[in-house]
């Protein structure tokens, strides 16, 4: 069978050592069987090992090749749509709920980190940069909104004050939250892995779910197994193909792009983001950015509809990246690389069953580090009978896409392109 490698990233090549991992061959029995080993797979893992469950995972390619492995590294709270739109969307209890959840990601990754001790650069500190004074009233009702949820580790930032933590003539103010911040993605991942191993669960790398046989007892096929389980969950993502073609008519794949420099000086970083903050703007189509432990500047956005992998993402995010700091002219990029998230029309993660057994969460929408480790808990919740938060998000509407998969691409780029007016002149 075909092995699959890490693309090339910083993050694969500054990944943590990692043992060998077994392609599954023959025929294996657990009480789960989860469908990938990125975030919302390994979270649901650890949730349900820690109370009892017998579980395996089955990974196409390797732990955390997915998004997982690939992101900014960004801790942010809440969702890709914030709890106000929630709140007109479904009624109030849900609200409440679905609020009350909305920093509970970021605090699961903190714990995790504790509790299994894993080596992921993590550091506090992230902030939302504006541009306009609209942008900045969105931050200031933002606040409003977090606070009212009982989310208090919040500070806005004007002028003068965010010229202290970014090191940009950009912007106008911000948000500082300092319950987000940031992780070497990948080791988050592949130390979440080592915790599910240390619980007794078991991993199979090089093992692509090709066929599920829905009943009674579901089975999950690959290329040399199968899995009979009682429950199986679904934690493919943007990497989960047409093997659920229910879940993949509501969604579509998207890339973005990051870069990382050469190690900068320790004068030069710290002049850029002088309290190691990370930062996100407040664009519809955004940039991102941070430092990574080595120095380095991680540098991010530019979505590509569709996913496809662009030619040179350089080209794309370089410009972007001289933009908010134009003293990083003579850097050397040294790695370029994409990574897929899946979009909802909504911009809300979908959470559900399928028949009795068939559990699953997709559709971060570029709202994944922090929710899928939610996703992970509720999920291990609902197999424990626990279902009313799981219930909260399975109640969220799901949309199809205009037109079906075929115009799914051209719908959403032209949705960004009138977005990215909005952005150009600050409407």
């Amino acid at each position: 069978m075909t092995h699959t490698p890490y693309p090339e990233s910083f993050y694969a090549a500054s990944a943590n050592p990692v043992p060998a991992r077994p392609e599954l061959q023959g025929d294996v029995e657990t009480d789960v069987c989860v469908i990938g080993a990125g975030y919302t797979g390994l979270s649901t893992a650890i949730s349900l090992l820690e109370n009892g469950f017998k579980v395996c995972i089955v990974e196409a390619a390797k732990v955390g090749f997915g998004a997982s492995g690939r992101n900014g590294g960004q801790i942010v709270n809440s969702y890709s749509r914030d709890i106000d739109v929630i709140e007109r969307s479904v009624g109030p209890k849900q609200a409440q709920l679905l609020g009350q959840m909305a920093f509970e990601g970021g605090r699961i990754i903190r714990e995790r980190i504790a509790k299994y001790d894993i080596k992921c650069d993590l550091k506090d500190g992230g902030v939302f940069a504006a541009f306009t004074k609209k942008q900045m009233g969105h931050l200031e009702s933002q606040k409003k909104l977090w606070e009212r949820y009982g989310h208090t580790q919040l500070e806005l930032l004007d002028q003068e004050r965010i010229r202290e933590v970014v090191g940009s003539e950009n912007y106008l103010g911000g948000l500082l939250d300092m319950s987000g911040g940031h992780i070497h993605p990948l080791n988050l991942a592949l130390g979440e892995a080592a915790a599910v191993e240390s619980l007794g669960g078991t991993i199979y790398e090089q093992s692509p779910a090709t066929r599920i046989e829905r009943g009674a007892n579901p089975v999950v096929h690959t290329p040399n197994g199968r899995v009979k389980a009682k429950f199986i969950v679904v934690a493919g993502n943007a990497y989960l193909g047409n093997l659920v073609p229910e879940l993949a008519a509501k969604t579509m794949p998207c890339g973005s792009q990051v870069v990382a420099t050469e190690p900068l000086s320790a004068e030069m970083a710290k002049s850029l983001l002088p309290q190691d903050y990370c930062v996100e703007d407040c664009n519809y189509l955004l940039d991102y950015f941070r430092l990574t432990g080595d120095n380095r500047l991680i540098y991010g956005g530019g979505v590509v509809y569709g996913a496809r992998d662009p030619a040179n993402i350089e080209a794309i995010i370089r410009p972007m990246m001289l933009k908010t700091f134009p003293q990083l002219k003579n850097v050397k990029i040294d790695y370029a690389w994409t990574g897929n998230f899946l979009l909802t029309l909504s911009r809300l993660p979908q959470v559900g069953r399928i028949g009795e057994n068939i559990y699953y969460s997709q559709g971060c929408s570029g709202h994944g580090v922090t929710y899928t480790h939610l996703a992970g808990k509720i999920l291990g919740e609902a197999l424990r009978g626990q279902a009313e938060r799981f219930d909260a998000f399975a109640g969220l509407p799901h949309y199809p896409f205009p037109g079906g998969e075929l115009m799914r691409i051209p719908f959403t780029a032209i949705g960004a392109w009138y977005y990215a007016l909005r952005d150009k002149f600050g409407i």
